[in-house]
Parts: C-alpha cells; sequence; structure tokens
C-alpha cells in the first residue's frame, strides 16, 4: 500500500485526486493539506510513502518548500503537480529536490503512474524536460537569462509576465512589497532589460508563457 499525501489549496481538486486514486487499492490518501506549513506539520508527524504537492499555495510554496521537505526528509519521494506547464518549473523543481512534475492538465490520465513510479524510487518526466536537462548538461557560459535567476527571483518574474502587480505578489509570497521590488529590480538587471513590456516579451519569446490576455 503506497500511502500519500495530497497538499493543494483547493479543495475541489484534492476531491478530485483522491477521487482518482481511490479506483485504485494499491494506493490510499492518509493526508491532506491545504497550505506548506501544514504539509510540514503532517510529514513531520507520521510516514508518508509520497507526497503530491502543489507547486503554487499560500505561504511556503514552491522551491522552498521542494528544498525544506527534503532537508527534513531526504528519502520521501515529492510528486510536484502544477497549474504551470513543464517549460516553467519542471527542472528547477528536480534540482531542488522533486522526484517527478505533472501539469494539472494531464492528472487524470498520469497521476497513478507517477505516483508508482516515484514511490519505487524512480523519476517522473517528459521527454520534453528530459532532454532540457540533458541539453542543461552540455551548456557552459551561453546560458539564457532567465535561467541565471535565483529560484525566488524566477517565481517573481513569472508572476510579474503573468499580470501580478506587486502588491499582490507580496501577498501571495508573504514578502513586503519593498523585498517584491527589489527581487523585480534585480530581474531587470540580470535580464538587461528595462520594463514589465520587455519582460513580457522575452517570456513569450522563450515559450515561458502561452499567451497574454488583451484584457
Amino acid at each position: 500500500m503506497i500511502q500519500v499525501l495530497i497538499a493543494d489549496d483547493h479543495t475541489i481538486l484534492r476531491e478530485g485526486l483522491k477521487q482518482i486514486l481511490s479506483e485504485h487499492p494499491h494506493l490510499e490518501v492518509v493526508g491532506e493539506a491545504e497550505n506548506g506549513l501544514e504539509a510540514l506539520k503532517q510529514i513531520r508527524a507520521r510516514h508518508f510513502d509520497v507526497v503530491v504537492l502543489d507547486m503554487s499555495m499560500p505561504g511556503r510554496s514552491g522551491i522552498e518548500l521542494i528544498k525544506q521537505i527534503k532537508d527534513e526528509k531526504p528519502s520521501l519521494p515529492i510528486l510536484i503537480l502544477s497549474m504551470h506547464k513543464e517549460d516553467h518549473y519542471a527542472v528547477r523543481t528536480l534540482k531542488a529536490g522533486a522526484s517527478g512534475y505533472l501539469s494539472k492538465d494531464s492528472a487524470s490520465t498520469q497521476l497513478v503512474h507517477a505516483i508508482d513510479k516515484v514511490a519505487a524510487g524512480g523519476m517522473f518526466i517528459s521527454a520534453a524536460v528530459a532532454e532540457k536537462l540533458a541539453f542543461g548538461l552540455r551548456q557552459s557560459g551561453d546560458a539564457l537569462p532567465h535561467t541565471t535567476l535565483s529560484d525566488r527571483e524566477y517565481q517573481i518574474f513569472l508572476m510579474l509576465v503573468h499580470g501580478d502587480g506587486l502588491t499582490e505578489i507580496a501577498d501571495q509570497l508573504n514578502l513586503s512589497v519593498k523585498t517584491v521590488s527589489t527581487h523585480k529590480s534585480r530581474i531587470m538587471e540580470k535580464m538587461a532589460l528595462e520594463n514589465l513590456s520587455g519582460l513580457i516579451k522575452y517570456a513569450i519569446r522563450h515559450r515561458l508563457i502561452d499567451e497574454i490576455d488583451d484584457d
């Protein structure tokens, strides 16, 4: 029996995932968390075979949360479930210690296979992500500007190009507006861009986002 913790701030999604897993007798959801703090409490309190972790939850989440879980439970497999396509975060989450990355769009068809694979000690990644990892190993000094951003800077970069304002980002990440503004300035400097329009054009050009709504 594979015992699973599901950490996601959306109740409807957690219920949907539980329904998918309930059809497979070898899988059992024995814990739920709606934020990073609750996930950590449960991980510290009991044994899980796999954590299915949402990439974006209130408070501590994303790369930070992956690293903290792996610091405390190095052998615990983490399967990232994200609204972001693989191009956005997959390689960074794997480098942080995750065992797999699954887009929420694919959860209904691939979730069980992904959990089985990471629970057995394997990695669950798509061919596209494997190619990116291999390509990254071959790179020397020709890294694209966005790959030089820290994990926090990259997170804020994506939020900016998706239209989130400084105050909204600060609220979601539990940071001060001043701190977010400082991160934004460093992002602009590292990427040699002068304004948000430039960031958006860069993100579209490198397929880090699919499109920007006109409104």
